[in-house]
C-alpha cells in the first residue's frame, strides 16, 4: 500500500511541478524511473502475497535506481548504450511482476466471488425456513 502511495504522489507531484530535465540526463533518468517503477511493481506483487518487507523495498527502490543510473552514465563515458540492457532487464520484470499480480488479484477476485454467492444461498435458505 505504501507502494501505491508514494507513486500517486509522486505521479501528482510531477503534473503539478513544472520540473525540465535536460535531455543531456534523459538517459539515465529514464533508466532510474524504469528501476523505481520495478520496485513498486515489485512491491505491490509482495504486498499481494503477503511477504511485502519495507527495508527491503526501499533499498531496492533507491538503489535499483542509483545503479540503474550509474550504469547508465558508465555506458556513456565508455560509448557503449549499457542503458538499453537497463531497460530490457527492468522493462522484463516489469512485465513479469505485473503478470503476477494479475494472477493473483485474479485468484482474490474468484475466491471473494465464491464466498459472496456462498453468502447469497445461505441467506436465501435461511430467508426459506
Amino acid at each position: 500500500m505504501i507502494a501505491v502511495i508514494g507513486l500517486l504522489i509522486g505521479v501528482i507531484l510531477g503534473f503539478v511541478l513544472d520540473v525540465n530535465i535536460s535531455d543531456k540526463f534523459s538517459p539515465y533518468m529514464s533508466v532510474a524511473i524504469l528501476a523505481c517503477l520495478d520496485s513498486v511493481f515489485g512491491a505491490i506483487r509482495g504486498n499481494l502475497s503477503k511477504n511485502f518487507q519495507p527495508d527491503i523495498f526501499i533499498s531496492g527502490f533507491f538503489g535499483n535506481a542509483l545503479l540503474a543510473a550509474c550504469l547508465a552514465y558508465l555506458g556513456d563515458k565508455l560509448g557503449i548504450p549499457i542503458y538499453m540492457a537497463a531497460v530490457i532487464v527492468f522493462g522484463g520484470r516489469i512485465f513479469d511482476n505485473f503478470a503476477i499480480i494479475r494472477r493473483l488479484l485474479l485468484e482474490q477476485f474468484k475466491i471473494w466471488r465464491k464466498n459472496k454467492l456462498k453468502n447469497n444461498s445461505v441467506n436465501e435458505q435461511d430467508e426459506i425456513k
